[in-house]
Formats: structure tokens, sequence, C-alpha cells
């Protein structure tokens, strides 16, 4: 198993099957503060349903159409990055990520995120990487922005969640525009 260093304390691990009881109790944690955006932290409700979602983003795995990987701080979990969709064959994935409110304001989503576009466009050759969020979620899009990504528009009301009708914005970032960015750091 790899870990990756995302701050103070803080790595990336793969988050499998048989942390199904960890992830539960982060879930758990994360429930109020990330459930107006982050299906997943509403719909794991048991140590069932947590199993069954990360069996599906292991099979994903195996499938090479998406991956799923936890933020430990500390050796506690708080928080994740994942690819929903991974798509080899049009060289385009979407990014996707939640935490707990203990974990905010240290910049791991951040560079949580960038460790997975870094993948993605250079071992995986992806030309282009999505994020799609809220239009209500003000700290995604500047996670978004924080990355160099572009508002490429607005899918009015596209996505009923929780009586909601959001607005879905969708960011972007194209791998010559991501190596662009990296270098002039």
């Amino acid at each position: 198993m790899f870990a990756i260093p995302v701050g103070e304390g803080a790595e990336l691990r793969p988050l499998e099957p048989w942390n199904a009881e960890e992830f539960l109790e982060h879930v758990d944690r994360a429930r109020e503060f990330a459930g107006p955006w982050v299906p997943m932290t509403v719909k794991v409700t048991d140590l069932d349903s947590a199993r069954e979602l990360l069996q599906r983003y292991a099979d994903k795995q195996a499938a090479d159409t998406g991956r799923l990987y936890g933020i430990w701080l500390d050796g506690t979990l708080v928080g994740g990055v994942f690819f929903r969709v991974f798509d080899v064959g049009s060289d385009s994935c979407e990014v996707g990520v939640w935490l707990e409110p203990s974990a905010t304001g240290r910049g791991l989503i951040t560079t949580a995120a960038g460790v997975l576009v870094d993948w993605a466009v250079d071992q995986r050759g992806m030309h282009r990487v999505e994020w799609l969020v809220s239009s209500r979620n003000d700290p995604s899009k500047a996670v978004a922005k924080r990355l160099g990504m572009v508002r490429d528009g607005v899918l009015r009301e596209s996505f009923p969640w929780q009586g909601i009708r959001h607005d879905m914005e969708v960011w972007s970032v194209l791998a010559p525009e991501w190596r662009a960015a990296r270098a002039a750091r």
C-alpha cells in the first residue's frame, strides 16, 4: 500500500472495502457538513452501505473507471478524493472531494485533489479533468479556482438533491494548462 503526504500529519491512501468500519465512523462525523453536497455522505448509513460503496469503487478501479482515496490526519480518516468518472476512451475524468469539519482550513483537499490531477495527467494521459459543483457550494468552487480550473458553464437545475434542484457548475483544467501552471509554481 502507498501513502502520499498531503500536509503536516496528513496522508492520502487508497480507501478500500476493508476500511468500511472506519469509513462509516468518518461519514457519521462528516454527514451534516458534507451532506448538502456529497450524496455518499448521506447514502452511507450503516456498515453494509459503507462496504457496498467501497466495493463499488474497488470494482471501478479494477475496471479502470474510477478510484477512491481517503485522507488521514494524525491517523484518523477525515475526508477523501475520488475519480467519480474516469474515461480513458475520451481522456477525461471527474474529480470529487469531501471533508469533515475538523479538518477544514488546512489545504488538505486542494493538495489531495492536486495529487489526483497530477496522476491523471502525467501517468494516465488524461487531457481534461472536470470538477462538478453545486453553485451554492462556495468552498468547493474555491478549491477548483485554487487548482487553476476554469468555469466552463452552468447546468441549470440539473441535480435534484435533498428537495433542491441544484445548478451544477462545470469547472475543468486541460492537461497543457495544468502542466504550464505547475511549471510556473
